[in-house]
């Protein structure tokens, strides 16, 4: 597998409570976060271990063979979250790589940190 990109940021929530974000993603209610664009998907857990590692099926239903690999640790009370966007495909071009990082970026460190306050 290809890595299309990843990146590592710390969130405020500790470490079951955004795993348990991550293995449910909430798409209504109080702490609503995986607010999806036209052309993606709700992911698929493709495996899940409880409480450092999730696996989701592709956000995009035109490439359906990429993985969203999250990791998570324990930070200084909160979270250190690491996503990997892999394909077994070949990388996308430079405009649809950088989409799709951004996508996650805004997802996981944008719309997810929003629901824990920040």
């Amino acid at each position: 597998m290809e890595v299309i990109g990843e990146r590592a940021r710390q969130l405020p929530a500790p470490q079951h409570v955004v795993w348990d974000d991550l293995v449910h993603p909430r798409t209504g209610g109080p702490r609503s976060w995986l607010l999806l664009l036209d052309d993606e998907v709700e992911p698929r857990i493709l495996a899940a271990d409880r409480p450092d590692r999730v696996v989701w099926s592709s956000l995009w239903p035109n490439r359906p063979d990429d993985e969203v690999h999250l990791s998570l640790a324990p930070a200084g009370g909160g979270t250190l979250l690491r996503f990997r966007l892999q394909t077994p495909d070949g990388l996308p071009d430079a405009s649809r790589t950088g989409h799709l990082r951004r996508r996650l970026n805004q997802l996981l460190f944008g719309d997810l940190r929003a629901a824990y306050g920040q």
